[in-house]
Parts: structure tokens; C-alpha cells; sequence
């Protein structure tokens, strides 16, 4: 993930680290939880001041966004218990 930074002026910016800038993203698969980051970063530095984004639809991305961070925890912490299960049935059936 991404780390966030706040400069003086109180905008966020996103570092980005050496890994990610030595190659590009082939597919849609490839992005992650850095690269939304970095969008909606650009979305908001781009908008008109006289005309701002929406803020429910501010709060439906960052929704979104919270959700897909949920989800992707939740499928490392059920690989991990899978693995450990596997082990264990083949430490069992030995």
C-alpha cells in the first residue's frame, strides 16, 4: 500500500515506491489500493474550485474504496487460514 503524507498546505500527496515506478501496469489485475489512492488524488487536484465534485459522490468512491481495502484483507486472512488447514490435514493423514 501506498503511504499517505500531508505537506504543509494540507493536501495530501502519495509517495510512490521504487518498485511501482520501474514497471507499468499491464491489466486491470495489476492495480491496487495505491493506484485508486493516486486517481482520486488527481481527481481532486483537477476539479474546478467554482464547481467541486459531488460530496456524495466523494463519499460513494471512498466507500468503495474502504470496501475493496475489506475485502482484499479478507481473502489474505482466509489464504492464510486455508494454508494452515492444509497443512494440518496432511500432518493428520501421515
Amino acid at each position: 500500500m501506498t503511504p499517505i503524507t500531508t505537506t504543509a498546505v494540507g493536501t495530501a500527496t502519495a509517495r510512490t515506491s521504487d518498485s511501482k515506478s520501474s514497471g507499468s501496469k499491464t491489466s486491470l489485475g495489476d492495480l491496487d489500493q495505491g493506484d485508486f489512492l493516486e486517481l482520486m488524488l488527481a481527481q481532486m487536484k483537477q476539479q474546478d474550485p467554482f464547481d467541486p465534485m459531488d460530496q456524495t459522490e466523494m463519499l460513494a468512491q471512498m466507500a468503495q474504496f474502504s470496501a475493496l481495502a475489506g475485502t482484499t484483507e479478507m481473502a489474505d486472512t482466509l489464504k492464510a487460514i486455508s494454508s494452515k488447514l492444509d497443512t494440518l490435514v496432511s500432518a493428520a493423514s501421515a
